[in-house]
């Protein structure tokens, strides 16, 4: 497995790039926990738990139906860690998930129980460049650890970096682009000409009838006589 430490690398960078406004400080420190929480399982080794045992090391709390059930349990708490619902299911489901993937790309021990209780068949993925690390402390601080560290920055926290970065960038983007397109361009819109919210022009007519028209007398009509309006073709 990579270490705990590495483990946070994920709702960091989903913090990264979707902002404060999105994911609070309440909602990402839970996230941090949801990512770290399958590791509980080593417990199961001082209770003489097998490694390949469901209840083992990378057994069932490294499925995606665990990592389900975290997210849900959090978002049922959505207010209290300032959030909406589907916000708050989406963003730790995601930190959850991310346990069991980052270690089925490790080059050690047993594959992930990723699908119990469908199946209990430990997986990897095709590809595992991440160096695994020891379960003790002891292991972490001897030249070992030190391959497992430079191996944690190259294929965990760098493409986390970079994929929080892009995120951050397109919602960046985004915004600005929402503020800087016309809503539309028809007649009325911001967009559209002036022209084409002018009137076309009028001019007085005389007449006999008894429809008198609120407009004052031109020269071309004497006092008294009614006045009617006549559309003018506009000039091309």
């Amino acid at each position: 497995m990579p270490t705990a430490l590495s483990h946070a690398a994920a709702p960091l960078a989903l913090r990264l790039g979707l902002g404060r406004s999105v994911v609070s400080g309440r909602l990402l420190a839970a996230g941090l926990a949801a990512s770290m929480v399958p590791d509980a399982d080593v417990v199961g080794f001082r209770f003489g738990i097998d490694y390949a045992d469901d209840l083992g090391h990378r057994g069932l709390t490294h499925s995606l139906a665990f990592a389900a059930c975290v997210a849900l349990v959090g978002a049922l708490n959505h207010r209290a860690l300032r959030s909406r619902f589907l916000t708050a299911f989406a963003f730790l489901l995601a930190a959850a998930v991310s346990h069991p993937l980052l270690d089925a790309l490790t080059d050690g021990g047993l594959g992930v129980a990723l699908f119990w209780p469908f199946s209990s068949e430990r997986v990897f993925a095709p590809f595992s460049p991440i160096r695994v690390a020891p379960l003790s402390l002891e292991g972490l601080l001897l030249e070992r650890g030190v391959g497992v560290a430079v191996s944690e920055l190259r294929w965990v926290w760098l493409p986390c970096a970079a994929l929080g970065a892009l995120i951050a960038l397109l919602r960046r983007k985004s915004k600005r682009d929402s503020r800087t397109s016309p809503v539309g361009q028809g007649p009325g819109s911001p967009g559209a000409p002036q022209e084409a919210n002018m009137p076309a022009p009028v001019r007085a007519t005389c007449d006999r009838s008894d429809d008198v028209r609120s407009l004052d007398p031109g020269p071309a009509c004497p006092v008294g006589e009614v006045h009617g309006l006549q559309a003018v073709d506009p000039l091309p």
